[in-house]
């Protein structure tokens, strides 16, 4: 992986205050409550670039899109954004807690050097045709990248690690605590000593894209629509594998719009290639305990490398669903690696998705059916909920994917389906931007 110091635009506190509300989650976990409450901290604010306000008098020469540009080109002319005069490579830091347990992920910023997609770059799950459309559009527009592509790469030497410990002696770049606790901390690489220590460490690394495959996807696109020596480098975030603050956590799925949908046909259709356990209850107090008790037959079934799902559909019952015998999967998936095959996101939508709810690949493109739930503190009590009300017809509840798997299905060349993994905390969309 060939990369590079660079002069990243950032947001300067002498004209928009605390840089830290100027920054944002990444465009795809932006709702319209947070979208309003990130126009309101912050006149500055990138979720106005990022994930800007439609209107319903939107036309080819205003829209989104172009109103992304004119903001981003009238912050950097009122010096609101303003680039670094030397080279750089941006040390990252998050500190966070997860199940009562603290946590800090190292991550360094550069320019990593566009590469199809084979044994140097390697993509980990499906992408999407809207989403890919939008962020191209919006490249198109401002000719600037703002969120980060996540890479991850193997370095048992810490090598980075070194040098970004070595930073933070020095007051932050940036220094802001987020909605959901995670303190985000960016810190100057700037000895061209320790920038080139990175550099040689990266040259003979592979990476896998853990988030940001459409912006990575869109940027080899871009770069070939460009075509100049500035736009054949993509700003991304890189951690090491090697260093135990690397989380990821689940994404589950809501289940909505299937035609004649019935508790009773799907479960006797799983009952062929899965065990199910049934926890029955009749008040607030038993429903409370019966998620409980699923959650933890999921957690234990985890532990035991079995692939189980959590279902609800408000009848009254939680569900464990385990699979019995792994070499269903080959009946539905032959051309797939074993690795694949035995990832519980594939069993989820081939076996279940697909085979029970006729939900194929064609219908997932289309949306509408399923909705990605990121496996935050309260998601699945939201879920649960959404049922409950009616406005979803199932939950189907999922443990995360293991780093090894996730590893071993890349290297068969593979990719797993859409939103499989959820790495926490997310990169927020700010801290640098790469302006072409």
């Amino acid at each position: 992986m060939e990369i590079r110091p660079f002069r990243a635009y950032r947001f300067a506190p002498d004209v928009v205050g605390n840089s830290g509300d100027c920054i944002a989650p990444p465009y795809d976990v932006i709702g319209p409550e947070l979208q309003e409450t990130l126009y309101q901290r912050n006149e500055y604010n990138i979720v106005r670039v990022i994930k800007g306000k439609t209107q319903a008098d939107d036309d080819d020469s205003n829209n989104q899109y172009t109103r992304a540009a004119k903001a981003l080109t009238s912050w950097i002319e009122s010096g609101a954004l303003k680039q670094d005069q030397e080279e750089a490579i941006y040390g990252y830091v998050q500190d966070f807690e997860l199940a009562g347990t603290h946590s800090t992920r190292l991550s360094f910023i550069a320019l990593s050097k566009i590469e199809a997609f084979g044994k140097t770059v390697k993509p980990h799950e499906e992408i999407m045709k809207k989403p890919m459309e939008d962020r191209l559009n919006l490249k198109r527009a401002t000719k600037g990248r703002f969120g980060l592509v996540y890479m991850l790469y193997r370095d048992e030497q810490g090598i980075a690690e070194k040098r970004i410990e070595k930073a933070m002696v020095t007051d932050p770049l940036v220094d802001f605590t987020d909605l959901e606790d995670v303190r985000h901390r960016l810190y100057t690489i700037g000895s061209q000593t320790d920038q080139a220590a990175i550099v040689s460490m990266m040259a003979d690394k592979s990476c896998i894209i853990a988030d940001g495959h459409h912006r990575y996807t869109t940027g080899i696109q871009f770069a070939k629509e460009l075509n100049t020596p500035a736009a054949q480098y993509q700003m991304a975030a890189f951690a090491n594998t090697c260093q135990e603050g690397l989380v990821v956590l689940a994404t589950h799925r809501l289940v909505g719009n299937v035609e004649a949908f019935d508790t009773g046909s799907l479960l006797a259709s799983l009952a062929t290639d899965f065990s199910l356990t049934e926890w029955t209850f009749q008040d607030p107090d038993g429903k409370q305990k019966a998620l409980q008790a699923m959650l933890a037959e999921m957690k234990s079934r985890f532990d035991q490398g079995q692939s189980v799902f959590g279902i609800y559909t408000g009848k009254g019952s939680f569900y464990a669903a385990t699979l019995t015998d792994r070499r269903s999967m080959k009946a539905v998936a032959a051309e797939q690696s074993d690795a694949w095959c035995q990832l519980d996101v594939s069993i989820l939508h081939k076996l279940i998705l697909e085979r029970s709810l006729g939900i194929d690949g064609e219908k997932l493109a289309q949306g509408g059916y399923v909705t990605y739930v990121k496996d935050t503190p309260s998601a699945i009590d939201d879920s649960v909920d959404r049922v409950d009300r009616g406005q979803q017809q199932a939950a189907f509840f999922t443990n995360p994917v293991r780093m090894e798997q996730l590893i071993a299905v890349t290297d068969a060349g593979e990719r797993m389906p859409q939103k499989s993994t959820y790495f926490y905390p997310k990169m927020f969309t700010g801290l640098t931007i790469q302006k072409l």
